[in-house]
Parts: C-alpha cells; sequence; structure tokens
C-alpha cells in the first residue's frame, strides 16, 4: 500500500516537472511585434518626510533618464515618437522630431534635468516605435537618480505597453 502511494506521488512529481517547463515557457516570452506604443512612468520628484507648517510633505527634486533598449539581436527598430506629460496629462515636451533608429542590441535614452519639476510626481513618457519585421519587445524604463554627498537616491520604472485610442472629430451641428 505504501509502495503504490509512493509510485502515484512519484508519476505525479515528473508529469509536473514535465509539463511545468512547456506551460512556463509559452508564458515568459513575448510575441514578436512590428510595432507598439510604451507608458512609462518618470518622476520629476517625490513626496518625502512630514508635512510642513504649510501642510505639504517635503519634495526631493530627481534627474530622470528614459532608456529605450533594442532586445532583438538582429534587426533594428525605429521610435517615431517619445512625448514627455505631466501629473495632468499634459505634454510638456516632444524628444524628437524626427525618428531614431536604434540598431540591433542598440540602445538610446532621453533625459530630465533634477531641476526641472514640471512633470510632478505622476509624468510620463508614451514612447511609439516600429520595425520592418516583427522583432522581439524593446525594455523600456525610466531610470530616477538624486545624489547629495556621498550618497544616492535611484530607482527604475518599468514601462508597459498600452493601446493608443484615436478621439473621434467631433462634427460641427447644423
Amino acid at each position: 500500500m505504501k509502495y503504490a502511494r509512493f509510485i502515484w506521488i512519484a508519476v505525479f512529481h515528473v508529469v509536473l516537472l514535465i509539463s511545468f517547463p512547456v506551460a512556463a515557457s509559452e508564458n515568459i516570452t513575448p510575441p514578436l511585434l512590428k510595432n507598439q506604443a510604451v507608458y512609462a512612468p518618470v518622476y520629476s520628484h517625490v513626496l518625502h518626510g512630514n508635512l510642513g507648517r504649510d501642510g505639504k510633505p517635503e519634495e526631493m527634486l530627481l534627474s530622470s533618464m528614459l532608456s529605450v533598449r533594442n532586445t532583438d539581436p538582429s534587426y533594428g527598430m525605429t521610435i517615431i515618437k517619445v512625448d514627455y506629460y505631466d501629473t495632468h496629462g499634459q505634454i510638456i515636451r516632444r524628444y524628437i522630431t524626427k525618428p531614431v533608429t536604434i540598431p540591433a542590441m542598440g540602445s538610446t535614452d532621453f533625459f530630465v534635468e533634477n531641476r526641472d519639476r514640471s512633470g510632478g510626481t505622476g509624468a510620463n513618457f508614451v514612447v511609439e516605435w516600429e520595425a520592418a519585421q516583427p522583432i522581439n519587445q524593446p525594455i523600456v524604463e525610466s531610470v530616477q537618480v538624486y545624489f547629495w554627498g556621498t550618497q544616492a537616491q535611484a530607482f527604475v520604472s518599468r514601462g508597459q505597453p498600452i493601446h493608443l485610442h484615436v478621439k473621434p472629430e467631433v462634427q460641427p451641428a447644423k
């Protein structure tokens, strides 16, 4: 009886081990794409400390670097838009005026100075890219940094794919 139970448990584990890597690998590798829009959070400053006499917390100004990395080992990609938005969803800056090509396994970055507080705590980038053929999805992330003396504060925010909606034009009343 004990022997049969042992065999049943062993068979269960073997089946689990055989099927798990296949199922896991199907969920890990994202599909190849020809274009995409990516939202990347960025912080021109963060709130910290206690509330002051004015009822507001202290602010730490941060410099931010948006990094766009082509993860495809064979094909290049083209960035067609990099827009920087503030906390209220208003475009602050368009970073490129013409497409930027990134070769296979290459990268590029865009910078926001730490004295630029215009983005606020809810600032973000929207990056649109395209490729001539389906490629591995790029990594789009922002790195926020602040240095003081011999210390530093740094953290990374990963971008995520989004759908861009085209708003219908409002037709004038007749």
